[in-house]
């Protein structure tokens, strides 16, 4: 298991660059232990994993594809790559550029290479399909001509150098994110699809709070982080819409935006999802919900355009079904119906803000977690499987953001999905715990 104490930092986020077929999908899924994405041979197979959990050592990171579609022809790769890298150095920390011993140094390499080390982000230089290290190293050394720094020689498909590859990673980490760790105020990022209302909505937040916004680019990420003061309380908001890309390609527009979310998700207490209320919620606003889910963090729904719905006494309790039903995933999100062109129901989103950071930070007992965890067990049977019956000792609170409970059991087996739910409930009627994702981790512990 991964130590909690980590939960609280936000991970730093990598991301691979490199032409097609150079094997970024082969590194990206041994690198994610497991094999994500569908690697085949030809280009233009669209992977829909575009992002994975990385831990080595005691690091855990994030890890990006930047791939997506990928060209046919010779200048097409060229520009493909430069906006590809372009997403690379607005979103991570660290930027693994992946290149090919056997099609040996390309032009486009190159050119990609001067884009990537006038970032001044960590570059880091990796010659794949080197299969034999004695008989490949003489064309390793030809790769130092990029000038961006020693070339970490590897076989994703061998799995050789692996280990070597992510320790030169991680050693880019020790500096990272240690300013953002002493700022204590909440940061909210607004996600959602383009065109949703989410630029709208942030100067909406700023007009109305006659605020001095400082548009510093957020310092280790390009991100534009905003500042507001709401009842003498200050919150950072990280603002997901900034970037417009003039972009062709539904597809590859699509993932930018999800390549964006996940970077501003991982920085964030609170995700406000802005979805658009004539549209309702579409598949990438699911994808999107799920990222924040996955992370844990506090979710607030902001319905936006809702001035634009015609409306009788049932529009809301049907519009929050639909909302419900299709992320049913996530039922302990707030919802809230919001029209950022004219004002309506702004001023709730910092009430709501602070609940929800209140709940993902939110310690109980481990005596009251004891007896609602008794009672449950009273009320309804745990499960039995070939005449064991599962045993629940003890429950204890491991961490916050998002509260994180572990619960020792006699048999790892018998603890039910189902069950895990159940108790879950339980601990929500209690304490409620509104906008936030709870964790439970089963651990087996030895009848005496």
């Amino acid at each position: 298991m991964q130590s909690l104490e980590g939960a609280e930092m936000s991970k730093p986020v990598v991301a691979i660059v490199g032409r097609p077929n150079v094997g970024k999908s082969t590194l990206f899924n041994v690198l994610a232990g497991e094999r994500i994405s569908i690697v085949q041979d030809t280009p233009g197979v669209t992977r829909d994993r575009i992002y994975a959990e990385v831990s080595w050592l005691n690091y855990n990171f994030t890890l990006i594809d930047t791939g997506g579609i990928e060209p046919d022809s010779g200048d097409l790769i060229l520009s493909r790559m430069r906006e590809q890298a372009q997403i690379a150095i607005d979103t991570a920390d660290v930027i693994v550029f992946i290149t090919d011993v056997r099609q040996g140094l390309v032009d486009s390499d190159a050119k990609v290479a001067d884009m990537l080390r006038r970032s001044q982000k960590p570059i880091l230089l990796v010659v794949n399909k080197v299969d034999d290290f004695q008989k490949y190293m003489p064309d390793v050394y030809e790769f130092y001509n990029l000038g961006i720094g020693d070339p970490v020689p590897v076989s994703a498909a061998s799995k050789l150098g692996i280990g070597d590859l992510l320790d030169e990673i991680t050693k880019h980490f020790d500096g990272l994110g240690s300013e953002e760790q002493e700022d204590e105020r909440p940061r909210i990022a607004i996600v959602g699809k383009p065109n949703v209302g989410k630029s709208s909505l942030i100067n909406k937040l700023t007009g109305e709070n006659r605020v001095i916004v400082s548009d510093i680019a957020g310092t280790t990420r390009d991100a534009i982080d905003t500042d507001i003061r709401y009842n003498g309380r200050e919150y950072v908001f990280i603002d997901t819409a900034g970037l417009r890309r003039k972009n062709k390609i539904k597809e590859e527009l699509e993932r930018f935006s999800i390549i964006r979310a996940v970077t501003a998700v991982e920085r964030a207490d609170v995700v406000i999802l802005v979805i658009d209320a004539t549209e309702g919620v579409t598949e990438q606003d699911a994808k999107i919900a799920g990222i924040a889910h996955e992370r844990g963090k506090g979710i607030i729904i902001a319905v936006n355009k809702w001035d634009a719905i015609e409306k009788d006494d049932k529009t809301i309790y049907r519009h929050t079904e639909k909302i419900r039903q299709i992320l049913s995933f996530m039922p302990y999100a707030e919802i809230l119906f919001i029209s950022a062109k004219t004002g309506q129901r702004i001023g709730k989103i910092f009430e709501l803000i602070d609940v929800v950071i209140e709940n993902n930070s939110m310690r109980v007992a481990t005596g009251v977690l004891n007896e609602i965890m008794a009672e449950a067990v009273a009320m309804q049977q745990p499960p039995t499987d070939k005449g064991k019956r599962l045993k629940l000792y003890y429950i204890t609170q491991a961490a916050v953001k998002p509260p994180t409970f572990v619960i020792f059991v006699n048999d790892k087996k018998l603890m039910h999905f189902s069950y895990t739910r159940y108790l879950e409930n339980q601990i929500r009627q209690a304490f409620g715990f509104k906008g936030t994702s709870l964790k439970f981790i089963i651990r087996e512990r030895k009848e005496n």
